[in-house]
């Protein structure tokens, strides 16, 4: 247990190489087509619930809240428990880390991918994983957790590095463009008159300000997060490619 805990240290820890150009536009397809594509995005949207979900805990604990746990549902819905005061800081920060959660998380995974930690940026997503499976509290959300546990922990320990390379730029981009995209989902049914119970209302009645205020400020958090951690992970591969292209040119 000792040797395997260390070897897992040491390949988070130890930084690889960049990836091939290739590998990298190849993760950016795949990311955007899991983003855009309906059956794609009702897939991957669990994934985003689940980071959303736990954002809200992790907020909860760290602001004194008790955390009691998390219900993810076959609708790609989810509900994160918590008891403390029903008003203040604590629950407003905690409120508003839902939707801004998989636009930050994305963003820490995209610094630490840019930067040749693919293997430290899955493990600390197992890691995540593992406590989201400690606080679910209904059977959709086990069988949630464990199926993605065991993939991630499969492709993870058993992996080459250029598949490594390869889901950790692809999860780190789901998140940041899942994150873009639910919160125009939120946006989007408000208008439509649903979506009355969302948090962003919730922050409304606890602030004062619209909800519609909110769901504006949850676009800019999470439009900025996606710029910059596309930017970290991609755009030296795209000036790469453009300065390749630029040197085809005839002078």
């Amino acid at each position: 247990m000792i040797a395997a805990l260390s070897d897992i240290w040491r390949a988070a820890t130890t930084a690889s190489p960049p990836p091939a150009t290739s590998l990298v536009l190849a993760a950016a397809a795949a990311a955007l087509l899991a983003a855009v594509w309906r059956p794609a995005w009702g897939v991957v949207r669990h994934g985003v619930t689940t980071v959303h979900e736990a954002s809200h805990l992790l907020v909860a604990a760290l602001t004194g809240r008790q955390i009691l746990g998390i219900r993810l549902h076959s609708d790609t819905s989810g509900l994160a428990l918590s008891k403390g005061r029903p008003r203040g800081p604590g629950m407003i920060l905690m409120s508003a880390a839902g939707y801004t959660g998989p636009g930050v998380v994305g963003l820490a995974a995209a610094f630490g991918v840019g930067r040749g930690y693919d293997v430290g940026v899955l493990w600390a997503l197992v890691v995540l994983a593992l406590f989201v499976l400690l606080m679910i509290r209904n059977w959709y959300g086990l069988w949630t957790i464990l199926v993605t546990l065991a993939l991630l922990g499969a492709l993870t320990w058993w992996g080459t590095p250029e598949i490594h390379a390869f889901a950790a730029h692809t999860v780190a981009l789901v998140l940041l463009l899942g994150a873009v995209r639910a919160v125009v989902e939120l946006g989007l049914s408000r208008r439509g008159g649903r979506g009355r119970s969302s948090d962003a209302d919730a922050l409304g009645r606890l602030t004062g300000l619209p909800g519609g205020v909110w769901v504006a400020l949850f676009v800019v958090v999470t439009a900025a997060c996606l710029a910059l951690g596309a930017w970290w992970l991609v755009g030296p591969t795209l000036a790469g490619v453009a300065d390749a292209a630029a040197n085809l040119l005839p002078r």
